[in-house]
Formats: structure tokens, sequence, C-alpha cells
């Protein structure tokens, strides 16, 4: 007689912003197939924006966490996505008051384990509270975790990888970003120990080992804890977006094109824009740029760019306000190149696209990740001047480094070979 394997149930809970949901759902899709039925939670504002394909509609679940408005914080700002900056305090303080609200999910879906992120310390004791266990899942490089966690650990003591070093007033801002606490009162550096406290002696992490093995060991024994790399976890590109882009990349040359882009949750300032424009116009190179402005603020592309750019650029250049779908647009034959600002979920889907990296890092644990990618060698990033701005000929320079000169081939081939080692490595790192 066949045995019946039991469904392990998962809820899972990331942070309320794009670039994190997006490896829950890849990890939830991997557990999925491995006879995990999973419970993905978030904000009603994020589940409006996830498509489950339908091959997973039975075994992923979006379940809805009502968090709870604050004064100039509406449901529409339950998300990082075109959030104002100056509100993201805010939104902490709003998730983490949502404790309440998952206990009840827990209790009435009655999941076996809870995954969680690494900024949601208050998640462990909820989790604790019904009997089940719960694990962090880290979206973030494993060189970037080890950075911040030895700075907090063995503050006295000089981090052991040289390739980490950052310049002088990116040290500064990442300091001060570290120490700066929401409206609840605590800064990031508390959420990261409160989570990494709790008793659960492992947890997961956004990245492989052939890429960040050192790193990978560094952060373990730091932890002491297992660290399980979970893999690079890029969700395949989706077809019916961007129609328009593609044609448009369709009669351009192989490899001939740059894709720009800053992520969901960066906006750029009047002279970053300034610089970044004059860059691509000195590149000489095509470019396709995904320009994002603050929910509140109603500006055109005309007046936030410099006079008659679009114009001098149309015959290569593409500007487009708002989102893009950029995993279709890296997986383009005529791509040669990514500008971004070095997110940990960009650069992965960015390595397995085989698509070198003109690393602009903008805040958060992004000039690590920039660090990290011109370790391994899959791109050169756009250094600063002293006061920590950008350079359009510097931006140009390393653009036409990266896409066009011959200096740039080692770098073309090193991202290929990466890209090559993810796709035939497949499903094996999460079955580790």
């Amino acid at each position: 007689m066949a045995t019946t394997r039991r469904t392990i149930s998962v809820l899972m809970l990331p942070w309320l912003a794009h670039g994190h949901i997006g490896p829950f759902l890849e990890l939830a899709k991997k557990l999925s197939k491995r006879n995990f039925h999973i419970f993905l939670c978030s904000s009603p504002v994020n589940l409006s924006s996830i498509k489950i394909p339908h091959e997973y509609c039975s075994a992923i679940e979006l379940v809805e966490l009502h968090v709870p408005s604050l004064p100039g914080l509406p449901p529409q700002y339950h998300t990082t996505r075109g959030l104002p900056p100056h509100l993201m305090p805010k939104l902490k303080m709003a998730f983490d008051m949502a404790g309440p609200n998952l206990s009840d999910i827990i209790s009435d879906r009655q999941p076996n384990m809870l995954i969680f992120d690494y900024l949601l310390p208050w998640v462990p004791e909820v989790a604790r509270s019904h009997g089940i266990p719960a694990i962090n899942f880290a979206s973030v490089a494993a060189g970037a975790s080890s950075f911040a966690l030895h700075s907090i650990k063995r503050p006295g003591d000089e981090y052991p990888f040289k390739a980490m070093s950052l310049q002088d007033h990116w040290m500064a801002k990442y300091r001060n970003q570290m120490e700066q606490a929401s409206e609840s009162g605590m800064s990031d550096t508390e959420r990261i120990m409160r989570c990494i406290d709790q008793p659960s002696g492992l947890i997961f992490l956004k990245t492989f080992r052939e890429l960040e093995g050192k790193y990978i060991d560094y952060l373990s024994d730091l932890l002491e804890k297992k660290v399980v790399p979970v893999g690079p976890l890029v969700q395949d590109p989706v077809q019916e977006d961007g129609d328009h882009i593609t044609e448009w990349l369709d009669k351009k040359e192989r490899s001939s094109t740059i894709f720009v882009s800053f992520g969901t949750e960066y906006f750029l300032t009047e002279k970053e824009r300034e610089e970044i424009a004059y860059g691509l116009e000195l590149s000489s190179v095509n470019f396709i740029w995904a320009v994002k402005f603050p929910v509140e603020e109603h500006i055109t592309l005309e007046e936030a760019l410099p006079r008659e750019f679009l114009e001098r650029v149309r015959d290569r250049g593409q500007v487009i306000e708002g989102w893009a779908p950029q995993a279709r647009i890296l997986a383009h034959q005529s791509v040669g190149g990514f500008v971004s600002h070095c997110g940990w979920s960009s650069v992965m889907e960015s390595m397995k696209f085989g698509v070198p990296i003109i690393a602009m890092p903008m805040h958060l644990d992004q000039p690590l990740d920039a660090r990290i990618v011109e370790d391994v060698g899959v791109g050169l990033e756009v250094m600063r001047n002293e006061s920590g701005e950008l350079e359009r000929k510097e931006i140009a320079k390393v653009i036409k480094a990266v896409v066009v000169e011959e200096g740039g081939e080692r770098v073309r081939n090193k991202v290929k070979e990466v890209s090559i080692g993810i796709r035939n490595k497949g499903d094996e790192e999460i079955d580790e």
C-alpha cells in the first residue's frame, strides 16, 4: 500500500518591499514543488500586484495582512513602492503594530512553521506564542550581511575581506543608516540583532555558495548558526508585459544597449538625474532608462531631465516613466549592460541573464553589493568624487569600459560564465 507524504504548511511574511516580496514568492514556488503548502502574507496593496502562475495556484495562497493605518500613512502607502522617503520610518512603525493580525492569521491557517524577513524582530515572538518555529530568510547578500554583523559584534576588529572596503563617504552614510531609528524607536541595527538572537539554529539566505562561499562561512561564524543558501531566486521574464520595449530592442544590435534602473524605492535627486543623463549622452551607447518619482510628486520627464535631452537622444535612447519589465529587458539579446543601484535581487537577475553590471549604488546595503560585483568580476563600479557625488564623465567612462571597450571583455566573459553556472545549478542549492 502506497504511503502519502504529509504536506507541510508554511506562512511567509516578507518586509513590504517589492525587492523582498519577489524572493519570498520564488522561494514559495520552489518549496511548493517539495510538498509544502505556502501562505504568502502581505498588505493588500502589495498582494494586488502579485500574479501566481497557474501551476502554483493550488499550492500558494495569498493572505492579506492588515497593517494599521497611521495618520499620514493610508493603505495605499502600505508598500515601499512609490513611498515618499520621509514616510519610511512610519511604515516600519505601522508594520511593527501588525502582530495581533498575524496572530489571528496563524490561528486561522494553522501553519507548521513561519518564514519571516530580517527586519521584523516581533515575528518570532508571535510564532512562539502559537508553538511553531520561525526561520529568518534574508534576501540580502552574505557579504553585506556579514559586514553589517561584524561592525555590530566585532567593532574593534578589521573586517577580514579587503574587497568590501568602502569609500569614506559611503562608510559615513552606512553608519548613519544603521543607527537611524523608526518612529517606534528601533534602529535597523537593533532590528537585525533581535532577529538573529531568536532561537532558530539556521537562517536562509538568497545567494549561492559558488558566488559568496567565503562570506557565507564568515556570516555563519558570526551568527553561530547554520546559514543555508537557497539560490538566486530569480523570476522568469513575464512575456505579456512590455511588448513595445522589446520591439524597440529588436532593432538594436546584439549587446549594444544598456538598461538603467535604480529600483522601486530610490528616487534620484535633480542633480543625480542631470549627471546620469549627460553621462548616458556622453557614452554614445543605446539605452533604456526607467525613471521613477514619488507618488505625490507631479513632474513630467521633460521637466525632470536636462533641456532638450530627450530630443538629442531619441534615436538611441528610451526613457520610461515608472515601471519597466526588468527581467524581460535583461533577457533580451540586445542588452549588453545594466546600470544598476545594486539591490541584491537586481544583481542576481543581471547575473542570471549574463548581463554585465555598471554599479551605481545609492543607499542601504547597495554600496556593499557593488563591492561584491567587482570582487566576483561581473561588473565595474562608477566611483564618486570625495563629496560622494556622481560625475557624468565617470559614468560615461565606466559604461563604455563595460559595454564597448576591449578592456571590459574580462567582465563580459565572467558574467556569462556565472550565468551558465546559475542556469545549470537549477534547484540543487535549495536541496542541500
